[in-house]
């Protein structure tokens, strides 16, 4: 957990464990150089008594001789509270955990410590035991987790209340620890007395274990599916594309999670996925695919026939209407490409180039101003050699352009005819015959 020279942050709230965490890790400050600070997260619920709890955190911190930090945070009002709240429990965890790693962050804070017990341990499990959770739930608390380390989770709450009274150091109780309304108040004082007294006096431990089992299960999946994230997602930090039949070749869990990896990729920071986000994550997989993104937070997720994206939280910049006076260079930066026209004088024997990036016109059939844009609903164009006009919706299927892209391939209009789907297929328009004198060429190029 520490390597020793670190700058650590401790959560102090105030309660047993905090206080015992923080007593601790003051203690091993000097042999391990570590360079700590106490924060203490003020949510602004409980009025007089988290003032209290505040005001007793500072006053442990100076006794510590511990820089202090107070973070003010506000939970979302009824009105603001989206799709994604996940009850007053969640929602304040979730805003205490974005101040803690701001305040990490602006201290170049490597490690933020918590007071999670044993017994903490223990009601996680169940608790997520009885609220159906997977492998992933039932490993409960990691010991270490990205910056947030856990240095007393194998210490029980009565063991970390004797140290208190033998160091004869106070700490602070929040009533709040004994409402009936939270289910983890609940599992505290009524279901584990009730195991440890009809079952097993050391169900603690027992569910520790078996935590450990569930998370060690995770790690591995965990590392298998990056691994097969690397062989079959192409892209880069801004978006992943997957190949869906090499996906689902996979093991339904491995796939699920390979998916889990690749958004995590695009927002590190984003929400937890929790059971509802895994169910959505598999509905991708299945048949019929949905066919609206599915949105993990920051990820926006699609699939589109034998393909699917994973990327940020909106759709990639379409192509945007432009007037384009020929011949010349036409630059289409939100898609990295261009456009270049140059006219020729039509020799004997000329014949069109066999690439898919290049097109001619008969210039002379073809006004000096073109125009480019991205389709429109019921859109059609005539496609050269074609049977005859299609709708451009289901050329684009048939060629094999996901969903995400269609938009972003550009369009060239003459006269408000679609004379080009660029890079695709040439409209019927303005063909190079023998009687053709000038010779428009178009090319597409990446920028």
């Amino acid at each position: 957990m520490l390597r020793g020279g670190e700058t650590v942050l401790v959560a102090l709230s105030g309660g047993a464990d905090s206080v015992a965490l923080t007593d601790v890790l003051a203690a091993l400050a000097v042999s391990l150089s570590l360079r700590l600070h106490a924060v203490h997260v003020h949510h602004g619920l409980r009025g007089a008594d988290a003032d209290r709890d505040a005001d007793f955190s500072r006053a442990l911190a100076a006794r510590l001789g511990l820089p202090f930090h107070l973070e003010r945070v506000a939970l979302p009002a009824p009105g603001e509270r989206g799709s994604a709240w996940e009850g007053l429990e969640g929602e304040a965890r979730r805003v205490r955990h974005a101040a803690l790693v701001a305040r990490a962050t602006a201290l170049g804070a490597g490690r933020i410590a918590t007071g999670h017990t044993a017994d903490d341990q223990a009601e996680t499990v169940l608790m997520r035991l009885l609220q159906g959770a997977g492998p992933r739930g039932l490993g409960g608390i990691a010991p270490v987790r990205g910056a947030y380390v856990r240095p007393l989770l194998e210490c029980r709450r009565a063991a970390i209340e004797a140290h208190l009274a033998a160091r004869g150091l106070p700490w602070v109780e929040d009533a709040t620890n004994r409402d009936p309304a939270f289910l983890r108040n609940r599992i505290r004082h009524d279901l584990l007395p009730f195991l440890a007294a009809r079952w097993d006096a050391d169900v603690v431990a027992a569910l520790g274990r078996g935590a450990a089992v569930a998370r060690a299960l995770v790690d591995d999946l965990e590392r298998v599916a990056e691994t097969a994230l690397d062989r079959l997602a192409a892209g880069d930090a801004a978006a992943l594309v997957i190949d869906v039949p090499a996906l689902r070749a996979l093991p339904e869990d491995l796939a699920a999670e390979v998916l889990r990896r690749a958004a995590l990729r695009i927002s590190p920071r984003g929400p937890a996925l929790r059971a509802a986000a895994e169910r959505a994550l598999r509905r991708l997989l299945a048949e019929p695919a949905p066919r609206r993104p599915v949105r993990l937070g920051r990820v926006r997720i699609e699939r589109s026939g034998r393909r699917l994206r994973v990327g940020g939280p909106h759709a990639p910049a379409p192509v945007a209407d432009r007037a384009w006076d020929v011949p010349g260079r036409l630059a289409l930066p939100e898609i990295g490409r261009a456009l270049e026209a140059r006219e020729l004088a039509a020799a004997p024997g000329y014949r069109p180039p066999r690439d898919p990036s290049v097109v001619v016109f008969d210039a002379d059939c073809l006004p000096a101003r073109l125009a480019v844009r991205a389709r429109r609903a019921g859109d059609r164009f005539t496609p050269f050699g074609g049977p005859g006009v299609r709708r451009l919706k289901s050329f684009l299927i048939d060629a094999g352009v996901p969903r995400w892209e269609r938009a972003r391939v550009p369009l060239l209009e003459a006269g408000g005819e679609i004379v080009w789907v660029v890079g695709l297929r040439r409209g019927g328009a303005a063909p190079v015959t023998a009687d053709t004198r000038r010779i428009l060429e178009v090319t597409v190029r990446e920028m």
